[in-house]
């Protein structure tokens, strides 16, 4: 359309101009011309950059991920924790996962002197940017091509369960998964959840 508005504009200065006997009255109604189709190219050129920007805003996958944590004594001596992410396609296109990580870490009980060493690590290293917490236990979850799929505004959960002491009273939970569109290995972009989760066991 942009281009038959520009088509006409260069056409219709033509005939104007040719008709008007004072070729100086032409030479300037050519420049007016000349000037609004400059303008209206320039707009329209914006305009459409923008929209292209914000298409391909719209259409990038996205994923937002909340927690639903639980936990039971079993035995004498251990806590199930079970894990369930809920991932939620919160954006226009449809989201394929194909790999994803649950990580627990434990918090409570910790030592002073462990505790003194985990913020040590921080300072010493200025580019690590979260405490290394003892890890519990970790599983990496994957999935064939086409086997996990979700649709634009679908809710799929995924569970993990993990087996602990219970003399642990606080973990740290991360979940991450992996975007399957983000740089060529796959596994560099991607979605993260974390939460602290407090072990309240009743005997």
């Amino acid at each position: 359309m942009a281009v038959a508005v520009l088509v006409f504009l260069v056409s219709l200065s033509l005939a104007v101009s040719l008709a008007l006997p004072d070729p100086a009255r032409a030479r300037d109604l050519a420049g007016v011309v000349q000037a609004l189709v400059t303008a209206l190219a320039i707009v329209v050129g914006g305009l459409f950059a923008g929209y292209k920007l914000q298409l391909f805003r719209d259409f990038q996958p996205h994923l937002t991920i909340s927690h639903e944590i639980s936990h039971r004594l079993v035995g004498d001596s251990y806590v199930h924790i079970a894990v369930t992410a809920n991932l939620r396609n919160s954006s226009k296109v449809k989201l394929e996962l194909r790999q994803s990580f649950f990580r627990l870490q434990q918090i409570a009980p910790i030592t002073d002197m462990e505790t003194e060493e985990l913020y040590a690590q921080v300072f010493v290293n200025k580019s690590e940017r979260h405490l290394q917490w003892p890890t519990l236990d970790e599983a990496t979850l994957q999935w064939l091509p086409g086997a996990l799929i979700i649709e634009p505004g679908e809710l799929h959960p995924e569970t993990c369960e993990f087996i602990v002491s219970s003399e642990v009273k606080s973990v740290i939970i991360y979940t991450y998964f992996y975007n399957p569109s983000g740089p060529e290995s796959g596994l560099d972009t991607g979605w993260l959840r974390t939460t602290i989760y407090d072990i309240v066991v009743r005997k």
